[in-house]
């Protein structure tokens, strides 16, 4: 694969991919990167049959990850029709990307492998780091040497332990082409923080900022208006700037007593609207309630970014394991948001709450290349087929491409938008985010028949 138009694509796109051959730890260094359990790690060769892609928020730095199955065959016919699968989607993942991680064993040494993929590399002309993993000591470093002889830079690592791999991310992240800051002054990352009254906004705000710059009472209610907060953390190119809106605790209709609280209430649909990501509070003593349901029904109808927060946690003694399972039976359309369990008045993990709201951000924002984004869909569409209808007429998937941003918009163009069924389109809506995550972020399928691609409205 020489260097061609494709690098110079690829170059408009922050892109990593991990690329090796089978069962080296590419799935054990994606999870380390990505920062959570996304991948299946397993003793087993050829765990991994599908490239999986995330958004990385890498230390105020954001950038796409693409996990790749293990190479077998790099020249030739390939043994069997999965390994020719494999191959095909590792070398896409190569074309798309702007830095290729090489992962190789010291365990099993060189293998000759090593040196045909290290080959297709050098002939793609991407910048590629080798990783020499399972150095889990120090002693083990020297192992990593005889991987100097494929002429790349090499750092011993251990995926497992994260050992080395900061190392490698502070030299692979000035490889990448120059992104757009995520936020700034001027374009902050505006923040609504919702609930029910007396559930702790205006206190989980106070224990971010750590001043008490919004009143904090007992009484249900003290917060009647919306209250924009700028908010900055960080200094320089990497400073990350919000605007935490603090809102009147949403109330069921019956409960709205007076004029100024329905005012209230109103700036707090208003600051849901103009939000960009939302902060749902729950409160962990009383677990998740009706009203709960349906103010997180106003953001779905408004297609924004979530996150989840139970406060009070340090208040809830003993059964802590029967809120998730509750929550998630109650808010089963919630399932794809992110959920931390915090306390506003000890400060614990509220600043967990605002990684995760910079995660649900990058969600929010996510492109997807087209043919990752095809090759995703049709993969869905041959696992499942979409059910025939009365008149034996069968949806049919011809391609798909992204919008919009800020929510996630997609055009699937089809034979006939009529034939898709609710069910079908919540399959394909999962299969989206089994592939590419969207932690948190509304998805917007518009389905469009193929002879009439115009633009139209939703």
């Amino acid at each position: 694969m020489a260097a061609s138009s494709a690098a110079q694509s690829a170059a408009a796109r922050r892109i990593i991919a991990i690329v090796g051959r089978p069962n080296v730890g590419k799935s054990a260094l994606f999870n380390r990167i990505a920062g959570k359990r996304i991948a299946i790690v397993h003793a087993e060769s050829g765990v991994t049959r599908d490239r999986l892609m995330r958004t990385v928020l890498w230390k105020g730095e954001t950038f796409e990850l693409i996990d790749t199955g293990g190479l077998v065959a790099v020249e030739g016919v390939a043994q069997d029709v999965f390994e020719k699968g494999i191959r095909q989607q590792a070398e896409a993942a190569i074309g798309e990307a702007c830095v290729v991680l090489l992962v190789t064993d010291t365990e099993a040494g060189l293998m000759p492998l090593d040196e045909a993929v290290a080959g297709l590399l050098r002939r793609s002309g991407r910048e590629t780091l080798l990783l020499a993993n399972k150095c889990d000591s120090p002693e083990r470093d020297d192992s990593a040497l005889e991987f100097s002889r494929l002429g790349l830079p090499v750092y011993p690592v251990s995926a497992l332990q994260g050992r080395g791999i900061d190392d490698v991310m502070d030299d692979a992240l000035p490889l990448l082409p120059a992104g757009e800051a995520a936020t700034s002054p001027e374009h902050p990352l505006r923040v609504a923080v919702i609930g029910r009254p007396n559930v702790g906004k205006s206190s989980f705000i106070n224990s971010l900022l750590k001043d008490n710059r919004v009143l904090v009472s007992e009484h249900a209610g003290t917060t009647r208006d919306s209250v924009d907060v700028p908010f900055t953390v960080g200094s320089g190119e990497n400073a990350r700037h919000y605007v935490l809106i603090d809102t009147a605790g949403i109330r069921r209709a019956g409960k709205v007593r007076d004029t100024v609280e329905r005012f209230g209430l109103a700036r707090a649909e208003k600051a849901i609207r103009g939000a960009d990501v939302c902060l749902l509070l729950l409160d962990g003593q009383t677990g998740p309630t009706a009203q709960d349901k349906k103010i997180a029904a106003r953001v779905v109808a408004n297609r924004k970014g979530c996150v989840l927060a139970v406060n009070k946690w340090d208040l809830v003694k003993g059964r802590k394991g029967d809120f998730a399972p509750v929550l998630a039976k109650m808010m089963p359309f919630m399932g794809h948001c992110p959920t931390v369990f915090m306390s506003a008045t000890d400060g614990r993990k509220v600043r967990e709450a605002l990684t995760m709201l910079d995660h649900v951000a990058a969600q929010i924002n996510r492109r997807i290349p087209t043919g990752i984004l095809n090759r995703a869909l049709h993969d869905a569409v041959e696992r499942v087929n979409a059910p025939a209808q009365k008149n034996r007429r069968r949806l049919k998937f011809f391609y798909a491409t992204q919008t919009d941003v800020c929510p996630l918009r997609f055009h699937l163009f089809v034979n006939n938008p009529a034939l898709v069924v609710p069910a079908y389109h919540d399959y394909l809506v999962r299969r989206l985010r089994e592939k590419f995550g969207l932690e948190g972020a509304a998805i917007v399928l518009n389905f469009k028949p193929r002879s009439n691609s115009g633009s139209s409205k939703d």
